[in-house]
């Protein structure tokens, strides 16, 4: 098992058993839905790079929302990032974050 990126509270990747799974991914707060999404997107496959994955080996991806008004909105930059790709299991809810301003996190399990 490895860890990376390691602080007292987490780690924002931890290998095990050829499974990579990562910490919440979260946009800049300044963004709106779309360009959140795009952020995690973007964090979530720089991250899975490092440890020698990608985004076509995700396997599930658990979504939450600030609110489900932006559901199409994040569903729209989804797609478009996931097109030519078998998409992951996924999981989407609407939930408090960790700032008001954050509108969209992403956790991401994918293979090695």
């Amino acid at each position: 098992m490895k860890k990376l990126h390691s602080n007292q509270r987490m780690s924002k990747i931890v290998v095990h058993n050829q499974t990579v799974y990562l910490c919440g991914q979260v946009g800049n707060a300044e963004d709106d839905i779309k360009a959140q999404t795009l952020t995690c997107l973007e964090k979530i496959q720089t991250l899975l790079e490092e440890v020698g994955s990608d985004k076509s080996k995700l396997l599930s991806v658990t979504v939450w929302i600030k609110e489900m008004s932006d559901f199409a909105a994040m569903n729209e930059v989804w797609d478009k990032w996931f097109e030519g790709i078998q998409p992951p299991a996924r999981a989407c809810g609407e939930s408090a974050l960790a700032r008001p301003e954050l509108l969209v996190e992403m956790i991401a399990i994918a293979a090695e």
